[in-house]
């Protein structure tokens, strides 16, 4: 049987990591005596809370508008989102001096969609139980000529996330470790397809596992079954930006390569590792962005004397949603 297309390469992700040079934070990688102890494994976190914009999305985004063809991206982009995608192309938009259209829930966080607009972009409504934010997007990019870039599904934004992945391998190279788990949180899978792509080329004994809302499980299960599975539900949990419906179509042979199934996580545990990130790490994260450790903290997955690295994804919580985390605590 053919092996599936392969969308990116870690050439395309040291590409996109010349490409990023100077526009992007190169975030740090944190440890915590504390969280260590506490899960009894040696863990490195990667703060993409403290990216641009809040999230590792501004990479991607960065990276998809810089390799568009000059009378292409002055049509400007096109993208949906329930936040912190929509943040990072309406950015790397205004940056690049180009417009942008952002299809956001009606339900998206309000920090979210305020700072979309405060980079210039033109937000257009959608409900997630009954519309179609692809088409609805897909639709005005065919009006306006305007490129749409696909939350996960555009090798560009693949290998842009990718970087994420070069910065913690060469992070860690320098201390002289290597890791035995990555744990990534996941939606569509564009962001845990490059970090693998750039982890296995450089460390290829590590796991690189999804971790996702519960009853969004879907990259998990279709590493298991072998083809891609679909959500019953399009709502209900804290992590919105977490909701997709099923892997992507480029992003899963990537995954089903160099990934393995991972965990999903309760947002009663979400909540508590929000709370964990601002008390010890001192680190505000949203649910979506805190799941990876909530999976750690929460005893999901055995780390029992592993060196095991976390992604924090995103910082852009409501301060209503980051109260209730602090109260629950």
């Amino acid at each position: 049987m053919d092996e599936p297309p392969v969308a990116i390469t870690d050439a395309d992700v040291e590409a996109a990591a010349s490409r990023l040079a100077g526009r992007v934070v190169h975030t740090p990688l944190m440890s915590s005596p504390v969280l260590d102890t506490r899960v009894g494994a040696r863990v490195f976190i990667k703060p993409e809370c403290l990216q641009r914009t809040g999230s590792f999305k501004f990479r991607g985004a960065t990276n998809a508008i810089g390799r568009l063809p000059e009378g292409s991206r002055q049509r400007g982009v096109v993208a949906c989102s329930s936040g912190n995608h929509a943040q990072g192309v309406a950015e790397a938009a205004r940056v690049a001096g180009i417009p942008a259209t952002i299809v956001m829930p009606h339900d998206a966080p309000a920090i979210k969609r305020a700072r979309t607009i405060r980079s210039g972009a033109t937000v257009v409504g959608y409900d997630r139980e009954n519309d179609d934010r692809v088409k609805i997007a897909t639709d005005i990019a065919a009006e306006t000529g305007a490129t749409f870039v696909s939350p996960y599904d555009d090798p560009g934004v693949m290998a842009g996330q990718g970087t994420v992945g070069i910065e913690v391998a060469e992070d860690l190279a320098r201390l002289g470790v290597s890791p035995d788990r990555v744990l990534v949180p996941v939606s569509g899978g564009g962001l845990l397809s490059g970090i693998a792509t750039a982890i296995k080329a450089r460390m290829p004994t590590a796991v690189c596992q999804p971790v996702e809302p519960e009853g969004f499980d879907d990259t998990s299960r279709s590493l298991r079954s072998g083809h891609r599975e679909t959500n019953t539900i399009r709502g209900g949990s804290i992590a919105d930006a977490l909701l997709s419906q099923q892997p992507g179509e480029l992003t899963f042979p990537v995954l089903t390569r160099l990934a393995e199934p991972g965990v999903a996580v309760p947002d009663e545990l979400i909540y508590k590792a929000m709370a964990f990130a601002f008390h010890e790490l001192k680190l505000v994260t949203e649910p979506g962005g805190a799941i990876a450790l909530a999976a750690l903290l929460g005893g999901l997955i055995d780390v029992k004397g592993e060196t095991v690295v976390v992604v924090l994804s995103g910082g852009n919580v409501d301060p209503p949603m980051l109260m209730r985390a602090l109260e629950d605590e």
